[in-house]
This record gives structure tokens, C-alpha cells and sequence, in this order.
């Protein structure tokens, strides 16, 4: 009977490996679970609640991670949610030792005992990295990328590693050649949108208590927005992306997705800033605060002005994503600011011929700096190992033959500091901004609700793409309320170059002025 035992539980990890899920060794399943105090309620919890209750003794590190696992456990494959490629089978040690310092020390670093929900395109010391893609299956990176090292030495806990769209290839899903298709938690027959849907389902399905995004057209504010869930793209060089499994550099961002504005702003507290590793950070020198909690202010929107932005929203939105909007207008109006309609001159001119297909030269770097491996050197050694969905082959294939500019390839493709096209383009949207004195512009992040799984004509209505990718301008998405269906929509705050302060403090008002977020219901009942 024990070696019957034994070989079962020998199977289920090779199978689970095979499949790119790890689980924690056996010995971590058989030790004494430490339970969540029953005055404690894990849903929605925030990194203030978290605080709250280590600092009265109510609550340890090692318990909350604990309940986590048991969430993800109980809820991510049994519903077929399908978020986690992996969890951390250290994160409870880790735990431990966080509540062993405090209690020696007292204080508590600013993430201190939080667990991450963390995209599997960002590098995570001793833990597998592989974008999605069975290219990278078994490939453990020596070193975190900045913004985990960032966060650890905040004292969060790397909890587990959520699934993508395969290389963050497309906005439309989240599906991978490592781990299936994620759904979306809020009704499990849509999407969660892409490339960052696994951190946005786990993180929505309080799997975690903050997450990890990376955006390089929508893909931190598609998913937040498609999950009720406040997603930060900053502005390009504010934070280093080394580390992160690239898309395209000139345009990716790495970034918090969390439940609440407050968190977002904790965790980018600790990752603004200078990186040599990544030399676009030079850029952020000078503007970032001290703090940026400071500009938590709950009547934020008191005296601002808003400005719609009109081309983005009077044609070719679903009539329910529209009602949504005009109430979001109609609430910041109440919560004391002016708005006013913008059309920026020029728009479709100026953020035409943008893109450029460079992921060749990006991807080729990323392997030769950190996978290092004779057998994975080149995009045509990714295309060889196969397995891909028909939209990941059909992307890899294209970019072996295409680069730069599909349309006056003679333009250099620079960042959005050198390339002529991105910074007439930046100026035009902050020009017009300038000319009507807004403090921010906004939109519907989608004009239409999240598709069905499997229906690719039912992807519409990305405004993400359209302004800050190319800008390098911040953009911020928040809920703001639900379609049929129990869907969530999103509302976008476009700010100025390096201006996270007054996003800040409009979403953190608008938040405090409607509270739009609520867990998805089939999600909630573990850890109340």
C-alpha cells in the first residue's frame, strides 16, 4: 500500500510538470496548516488590512500565505480558472521567516509578508520562467528582474507564477503552450483578456493579494479592466522592465495590478525609479516623489478638470459599455471636477506607423543574456520546439521576416525619447491637453464588454492601444461597473510624461466616490 502511495504521488508530479504546474514538495503538504484567524476576512483584503492585523497579532505571514494556497488549490483548476503555471514551494518558509523578523524587529518593511501574484515573463530567482511558452519549460533564472528584486526587498513574498498569453502575443486571451487557456473569473465563458489575464483572474479571484502585469499595448489595463481591477501602466522609463521576457522593448512596461488603487500605489512605490540596467529609467531622474501615497486624496478630484476624449467614444461603442461611461462622467462631475470634451488634432495622422516589429532582436537578447543555452539561441530555435496555437506560430513566423516600420522603413524605430514619430505624437495629445488646462483625459478601456472564449470577432473595442504605448504617457484603468453577465468594464485616466502623482489622485477619488469593485461571486466563499 505505501509504495502504491508513493508511486501515485510520483505520477501526479510528472504529470503536473509535464503540464508546467509545480507543486510544492511533499513534505510541505504534510505539515501543520497554520489557520486563518476566524475574525479575519481574506477576500478583499488589502495591504493595509494585512498590516493592520500582523501589527495586533492577529494574523501571521505564514497563515495568510497558507490561506492562499488553500484558495488556489480549492478554486484555480477545480473551476478551470486556469491562472497558475506555478506556486512557490518556498513562499511558506519565506513567511516564516518574515514573521520571525517582525517579531524580533518590530517594524514592518512596506510589503512586508504580502504575497505576489507574479506573470511568468518576469525572471524569478529560483523559480521556472517561460512567458508561456514550452520553448522556455525548465529554464530557472539566477536573479530576479528588478521589479521583484524591488519587491522583495520590500519584504513581499513571491507567491506563485500566473499564466499569459503565450510571449504576450496577443490582447484578445490569455493561453498558453505551458498551461491552457485562463478564464475569466467574474463568468468563467468569457476572457480575461490578454497578455496579462492569468494575474488579473488570480488576483480578481483573491488567489493573492497584489499582482504582477507587464503592458505593451494593452495588456495590464485589457485584463485589469476585464476583472474589476485597478491596473497602472506607467510612463515608459519611470520603471525598469530588465528582467522581464520582452514583447517589444521600445513599448513594454512592467507594473501592479491589484483590487484597489492604494495597493497599486504601494507597489509602485517601491519599483519607481532609476535602473542601470535598464537605461530608459535615466528618463524618470527628477520626477519621482519621495512618496507617492501622499497623493492618496479621497477629494482628489476637487477643482480638476477632465477631459473626454470624444474620437474614442461616440463611435463604435456597445450601448451598456456607453451607459457605463456617461454615469463615470456623470459621478466626476459630483465628486467636484469640470469636465470638458477634447479631440485631439491630427489624432489618426499622428498614431499612424508606430509599431515596429523588433521582438527578433528583443527575444534574441533575453536568451543570450539570461537563458543562455546552446540549443535556444535564435527565433527560429523558439519556432523548432513547437506546440504553439495556430496565432502564436502565425506571429513567430511573421516576425522572422519582418522588421522595423512596415511603412517608411527609412524611420528608425527609437524609444518614445528619440523617435521623431512618437514625440510629435506625445506632444500633439499633451498640446491639446496644455491648450484646454485637463489634468487628465479619459475613456472607456474597451467600448465593448470582455468575448466569449473562442470568439475571435468578439475582441473589439481595445482603446489601450491607441495613445500610450506609442506616447510612452501614463494611462490607468479602474473599474467602473459591470455589463450583462456580471462583466466588468473599465475606465482609462491618460495623464502627462512622468505625472503618476494627479492619476493618482483622480482614480484614488473616483474609486473612494463609487467603490465599483466587488469579488466575483463563485469566488468568495473560502476565507470569509
Amino acid at each position: 500500500m505505501r509504495v502504491a502511495i508513493y508511486l501515485l504521488h510520483y505520477l501526479s508530479v510528472v504529470v503536473c510538470l509535464s503540464f508546467g504546474v509545480f507543486l510544492p514538495p511533499r513534505s510541505a503538504w504534510a505539515q501543520p496548516k497554520a489557520r486563518l484567524p476566524t475574525n479575519f476576512d481574506l477576500v478583499e483584503a488589502t495591504i493595509s488590512d494585512i498590516h493592520t492585523a500582523f501589527r495586533n497579532g492577529s494574523l501571521t505571514s505564514e497563515q495568510l500565505v497558507q490561506a492562499y494556497l488553500e484558495r488556489i488549490r480549492a478554486y484555480d483548476q477545480p473551476t478551470k480558472l486556469n491562472s497558475i503555471i506555478l506556486v512557490n514551494a518556498e513562499a511558506i518558509a519565506t513567511a516564516r521567516a518574515l514573521d520571525a523578523e517582525f517579531r524580533k524587529t518590530g517594524k514592518l518593511r512596506p510589503l512586508q509578508g504580502i504575497p505576489v501574484i507574479v506573470k511568468d515573463n518576469f525572471n524569478t530567482r529560483g523559480l521556472q520562467t517561460t512567458g508561456g511558452s514550452i520553448a522556455l519549460r525548465g529554464f530557472v533564472p539566477g536573479e530576479d528582474a528588478y521589479q521583484v528584486q524591488q519587491l522583495k526587498e520590500a519584504g513581499a513574498i513571491v507567491l506563485a507564477k500566473s499564466n499569459m498569453a503565450e510571449w504576450a502575443f496577443t490582447p484578445m486571451h490569455s493561453q498558453s503552450s505551458m498551461a491552457g487557456e485562463t478564464l475569466n473569473p467574474y463568468n468563467l465563458a468569457y476572457v480575461p483578456a490578454g497578455s496579462s489575464g492569468g494575474t488579473a483572474a488570480a488576483v480578481a479571484a483573491n488567489l493573492g493579494t497584489v499582482g504582477l502585469g507587464s503592458d505593451t499595448g494593452n495588456s495590464i489595463r485589457g485584463p485589469s479592466s476585464h476583472n474589476a481591477l485597478v491596473g497602472f501602466r506607467t510612463s515608459l522609463g519611470l520603471v525598469s522592465r530588465y528582467g522581464i521576457i520582452p514583447l517589444y522593448s521600445r513599448n513594454d512596461v512592467g507594473g501592479p495590478m491589484c483590487r484597489t488603487v492604494e495597493d497599486a500605489v504601494r507597489l509602485l512605490e517601491v519599483t519607481a525609479g532609476y535602473d542601470p540596467h535598464d537605461p530608459i529609467t535615466k528618463n524618470s531622474q527628477g520626477y519621482v516623489p519621495k512618496s507617492y501615497t501622499q497623493f492618496l486624496k479621497k477629494d482628489g478630484l476637487k477643482g480638476a478638470r477632465i477631459g473626454v476624449m470624444r474620437q474614442l467614444t461616440e463611435k463604435n461603442i456597445h450601448p451598456e459599455i456607453k451607459a457605463l461611461f456617461d454615469k463615470a462622467v456623470a459621478d466626476l462631475t459630483r465628486a467636484g471636477a469640470t469636465v470638458v470634451d477634447v479631440t485631439i488634432p491630427d489624432f489618426d495622422s499622428l498614431r499612424a506607423n508606430q509599431w515596429c516589429a523588433d521582438f527578433r532582436t528583443d527575444l534574441e537578447t533575453y536568451l543570450r543574456t539570461f537563458v543562455k543555452r546552446d540549443t535556444l539561441k535564435t527565433l527560429e530555435d523558439v519556432i523548432r520546439v513547437g506546440g504553439y496555437s495556430d496565432i502564436v506560430r502565425d506571429r513567430l513566423t511573421y516576425q522572422q521576416t519582418h522588421t522595423g516600420r512596415p511603412v517608411h522603413p527609412e524611420i528608425p524605430c527609437g524609444d518614445a525619447f528619440t523617435d521623431p514619430l512618437r514625440i510629435a505624437f506625445r506632444k500633439g495629445v499633451e498640446a491639446e491637453m496644455n491648450r484646454l488646462k485637463v489634468d487628465a483625459l479619459i475613456y472607456p478601456s474597451w467600448n465593448y464588454p470582455p468575448a466569449l472564449v473562442g470568439d475571435a470577432k468578439g475582441y473589439k473595442g481595445d482603446n489601450s492601444q491607441l495613445i500610450a504605448p506609442a506616447t510612452g504617457l501614463p494611462a490607468f484603468t479602474i473599474p467602473m461597473g459591470y455589463t450583462t453577465g456580471d462583466l466588468p468594464a473599465g475606465l482609462q485616466f491618460l495623464g502627462r510624461l512622468f505625472d503618476e502623482p494627479t492619476l493618482i489622485r483622480l482614480t484614488y477619488s473616483y474609486e473612494q466616490a463609487t467603490h465599483h469593485r466587488i469579488p466575483p461571486k463563485r469566488f468568495v466563499a473560502l476565507g470569509q
